[in-house]
């Protein structure tokens, strides 16, 4: 048995507190989802900036009523102290979602970029550090690598940032460190590498590639590559990133309060992610098409690769992927395809 699994069977038995910082988000919301199933109580804070109603209320459906009422619901931001305080009151654990995240979002407005994301997770340190929390942990992010060459990345090597997000999600762990040092109040980074899945929003400006691109070919619309697609990223599926918030929460000892790398360990080309997208696709739909591909100006503050090392979480957490970027993409598309019919249907 892995020792998520371990864990898992040990939470069905023993109910906590938690608290979930961008509830209704996509990652937010899949830990809520997943937190319920294992009869978890869960606070949940959210202002509805990049998070939905929608999201919610898909959790409500594939949860039981049981499960449900273990669920309170805050509607607020981690901009206002007194909101973060509110939601950590008697929690156990916090589970910091909430961010802007988008390297061209923090170009075009970095002072917005830096409220949310560095004076937003001071004050959930702060609250959480009052509220004697067990276990924080938060998202940190694979653009603190910057300008560093080499791969796989690993957690004690950085570089230079390249955009102001990325100098805001380096705060964060700077002000972990800190808060450790100052106050012996320990919390865990997790340095996402390029999570999709279920939930993540395929609209606007700043859409992820993966939501991005299924949501195009779904409609038979043009895919845009930025570069030669020859870019490469270290995919990782959702359900890895809950794997990972869910032990490092419970990590004891020498475990707790480090920042760790969150991904599979493995490359994909842009090229390769627009086939593995068309393929899954075409298993659950015969209707979609062979996309119309067109390459254009690499993007500022993009790297080429990435790629990370997961050695220290596999090692100190447990952490064990359960999901490889093809298993992700063949379980994310039918939610994909339901949810954009669906939409279509209402807009018809």
């Amino acid at each position: 048995m892995t020792t998520y699994n371990t864990i898992k069977t040990q939470l069905l038995r023993e109910q906590h507190t938690w608290c979930v910082t961008g509830v209704a988000g996509f990652i937010g919301s899949n830990l809520l989802e997943t937190l319920l199933k294992l009869n978890q109580k869960v606070v949940g804070l959210d202002n509805f900036s990049t998070g939905y109603q929608k999201n919610l209320d898909e959790v409500q459906s594939n949860v039981s009523l049981a499960q449900w009422s273990n669920f309170e619901f805050i509607q607020g931001d981690i901009r206002n102290l007194d909101d973060c305080n509110k939601a950590v009151k008697d929690c156990d654990y916090v589970l910091h979602q909430a961010a802007l995240g988008s390297v061209p979002r923090s170009i075009e407005d970095p002072i917005l970029s830096n409220a949310v994301n560095v004076s937003g997770q001071l004050n959930m340190l702060v609250a959480a550090r009052d509220a004697n929390i067990k276990g924080f942990v938060y998202a940190a992010s694979s653009s603190t690598y910057g300008d560093l060459p080499g791969l796989p990345k690993v957690e004690d090597k950085i570089g230079s940032p390249l955009s102001p997000y990325a100098v805001t999600k380096y705060v964060n762990e700077l002000y972990g460190s800190v808060f450790e040092t100052a106050y012996d109040f320990k919390s865990t980074g997790l340095r996402y590498f390029n999570v999709f899945g279920p939930r993540q929003d395929p609209q606007g400006a700043y859409a992820a590639v993966i939501p991005l691109w299924t949501a195009a070919i779904i409609a038979g619309d043009t895919l845009f590559i930025n570069g030669d697609g020859e870019t490469s990223r270290d995919f990782c599926f959702v359900d890895n990133a809950v794997q990972a918030n869910i032990l490092a929460a419970l990590a004891q000892g020498e475990a707790s309060g480090e920042v760790y790398n969150v991904a599979c360990n493995a490359r994909t080309s842009l090229n390769q992610l627009k086939d593995m997208i068309f393929s899954s696709l075409q298993k659950f739909d015969d209707d979609v098409q062979v996309p119309e591909v067109v390459y254009r100006e690499f993007r500022a503050g993009d790297i080429q690769h990435s790629q990370a090392d997961i050695a220290k979480a596999e090692k100190l957490l447990g952490f064990e992927p359960s999901h490889q970027i093809g298993q992700g993409i063949d379980q994310a598309m039918p939610w994909y395809l339901d949810s954009l019919k669906e939409e279509q249907a209402e807009l018809a």
